[in-house]
């Protein structure tokens, strides 16, 4: 028959000091990496409509070559889905896209034309739907990517 002594039974397991020292790791870990990956939708949806406002601006651009002129606030980007009715007239328009994106917020994109930082401002009010503001909500427009 075999006694385990003290010795044997101190080694067999993890003592309280341990385990603390490992949970204190971990809890650093989490401290260190979870902000990051939160911060990633943000980012993700930032990128999203960056390259929404891209490709309406190219089909804005398209536009123009068939029409000599942009389209103007009141017919807004609507006019690169269907031949606008109010004036002036596109007598050359030709459908610029299929559908109007909506940003990732579910929020309409902006436009301004002539635009406050160039020609056209095309843009989206952020998570907040209200102009201004920083992080998820910060405005993103056009004239971020000249």
């Amino acid at each position: 028959m075999h006694y385990t002594t003290n010795e044997e039974r101190r080694e067999a397991g993890f003592s309280l000091l341990e385990l603390m020292v490992v949970v204190v790791i971990l809890s650093i870990l989490a401290l260190v990496i979870v902000p990051r990956v939160i911060d990633r939708p943000d980012q993700a949806r930032a990128a999203r409509a960056q390259s929404d406002i891209a490709a309406i601006a190219s089909a804005v651009n398209l536009y123009r070559l068939d029409n000599f002129r942009y389209p103007t606030t009141e017919q807004g980007l609507a006019a690169l889905v269907s031949q606008p009715s109010a004036p002036p007239e596109a007598p050359n328009w030709s459908g610029y896209m299929d559908r109007l994106p909506q940003d990732p917020w579910g929020q309409p994109y902006q436009y301004l034309a002539p635009g406050v930082h160039g020609d056209f401002d095309i843009f989206t009010y952020g998570a907040d739907a209200a102009p201004g503001g920083s992080g998820a909500d910060a405005d993103i427009g056009s004239w971020m990517a000249q």
